[in-house]
């Protein structure tokens, strides 16, 4: 059993009142068994994924120095599809320009409707089409793209570019030319469009852009799936909102749930894996055979929570 968690520690909520009041005695009793194995640290300045995402790659055996990783492909695999290999998911979102950098805001907080959506998306399919993307609404901030253009389209994962300056994360790949081109006719092409005259009438911010992530071909080797591997997002959105109250409602749910069921089976089999993971780095604990004298040391040197977690964001 292998356990994932995404935001565990987050450098969005990196202050003491983080840790105040954080009670996790699954989690507690878990890191009094387990031993801290492996330490996954962002090899580059700017990686184009997060490291639950490298360690959910690995899981599924593709290659560690992949530039980018199908999570379109493989989540439609999981729900039975089959269909053009090149596969991407599509974000429509706002791109707030400032004098010397263009922000990504959260796509979440457009709290954009699925009629808006699909308005959208329909008013983009001549030029989506004109570049070879087959696009069909998925969700509200979720489309489904194919098409030979993302073929080798190494593109950053969606929270890795949300608060941050675009310019950055922008591919500028040859196969990542059209691309460009395809988000300046979007933004003139959205500019004007009826949904976003009536949400600037109501106060609301415009979608003047989207996001490609996701993006590649699916391994011919991927299993169908990992029946021992779980990454629940629970913690995501209140990190990325650096809402410290809703992060620690939600990190006691899965003490509750997802830790207590690891827990169990770790009683039952001696047998556990867990991947605590920030934005930056990635710490996986494992059950490891100890001699006397280290079983008596860890009674008494337990690590506790706060201390794991906050390792995960201390340089």
């Amino acid at each position: 059993m292998h356990l994932i968690i995404p935001y565990a520690a987050s450098h969005h909520l990196s202050g003491p009142e983080a840790w105040t009041g954080l009670s996790l005695p699954n989690l507690q009793t878990l890191l009094g068994h387990l031993k801290r194995q492996e330490v996954w640290q962002d090899p580059e300045p700017t990686p184009l994924h997060l490291p639950h995402e490298r360690l959910q790659a690995q899981a599924l055996g593709w290659p560690s120095d992949a530039t980018a990783l199908p999570w379109a492909a493989w989540q439609r695999a999981q729900q039975g599809q089959s269909s053009d290999p090149a596969q991407a998911w599509m974000t429509p979102c706002h791109w707030q320009v400032g004098m010397d950098q263009v922000v990504m805001a959260d796509p979440a907080h457009l709290n954009l409707s699925d009629e808006e959506s699909q308005q959208l998306l329909q008013a983009m399919q001549p030029f989506l089409q004109e570049d070879g993307l087959q696009v069909t609404w998925h969700s509200a901030l979720m489309w489904h793209a194919q098409g030979p253009l993302l073929a080798d389209l190494a593109c950053a994962s969606l929270d890795r570019v949300i608060g941050e300056n675009v310019k950055a994360w922008i591919p500028h790949s040859p196969a990542a030319r059209p691309l460009q081109r395809l988000q300046s006719e979007m933004q003139m092409l959205l500019y004007n469009h009826p949904v976003n005259d009536a949400r600037d009438a109501r106060r609301q911010i415009a979608v003047n852009a989207f996001w490609l992530h996701g993006a590649g071909c699916l391994p011919a080797d991927t299993p169908a799936s990992v029946p021992t591997l779980s990454v629940p997002d629970d913690l995501r959105q209140s990190a990325l909102r650096g809402d410290v109250r809703a992060w620690q409602k939600a990190w006691q749910q899965l003490d509750a749930t997802a830790l207590a069921d690891m827990l169990a089976h770790f009683k039952a089999t001696g047998q556990a894996t867990l991947s605590l993971c920030s934005e930056h780095a990635a710490h996986t604990y494992t059950a490891a055979p100890a001699a006397w004298h280290q079983r008596i040391a860890r009674l008494f040197q337990k690590p506790t929570p706060a201390a794991a977690l906050t390792a995960l964001i201390t340089p």
